[in-house]
C-alpha cells in the first residue's frame, strides 16, 4: 500500500490539478480525494468531510494533505485536520510541478513523500527574463 493523498483547494483548483497529473500519468498511483472549498462553504462541514476522506485514504501509511493558498480556508481545514490526527501533513502552495513530483515518487513513506513535494513544487517555479533564467 502507499499514502494516501488529499487535496483542499479553492473551488475547482484541486480538481483541475488532479486532472492534468492524471492525464500525464494515465492514472493515479496514489488513493486520492479532492475536496473544493467554495466562497460560501461551511467551515464546520467541510472540516467534517476532510475528516472522513482523511479515514478513507490512510491505509496505515498516513495521508499527505495539499492546499493552495497557506492561511486560506482550505490551508486552515487542513491544519484543523491533521491536528487531531497523527499520521498525515500538509504542504501549503499545491501546483503541477509538485503533483508529478509525488506521483514520480509515490513509493515513498509520508515524510520522504512530503519532501519530494516541497522540493518538487519548489523547483517547478522558474523566473524568465529578456536575460535568460534566474
Amino acid at each position: 500500500m502507499s499514502v494516501g493523498l488529499l487535496v483542499i483547494a479553492h473551488n475547482q483548483v484541486g480538481e483541475a490539478l488532479l486532472e492534468a497529473a492524471s492525464d500525464i500519468f494515465k492514472s493515479s498511483p496514489l488513493l486520492v480525494k479532492v475536496l473544493p472549498v467554495y466562497p460560501r462553504s461551511n467551515f464546520d462541514g467541510l472540516v467534517k468531510k476532510s475528516s472522513q476522506y482523511l479515514q478513507e485514504l490512510d491505509t496505515g501509511h498516513g495521508v499527505l494533505v495539499l492546499t493552495d493558498l497557506f492561511g486560506s480556508t482550505p490551508s486552515n481545514i487542513a491544519n484543523k485536520l491533521v491536528s487531531e490526527t497523527i499520521n498525515s501533513i500538509v504542504i501549503a502552495g499545491v501546483n503541477l510541478p509538485m503533483l508529478i513530483r509525488i506521483f514520480n515518487y509515490s513509493h515513498l513513506e509520508l515524510k520522504e513523500l512530503a519532501i519530494a513535494a516541497d522540493e518538487g513544487g519548489s523547483n517547478g517555479i522558474v523566473s524568465f527574463d529578456p536575460n535568460g533564467v534566474r
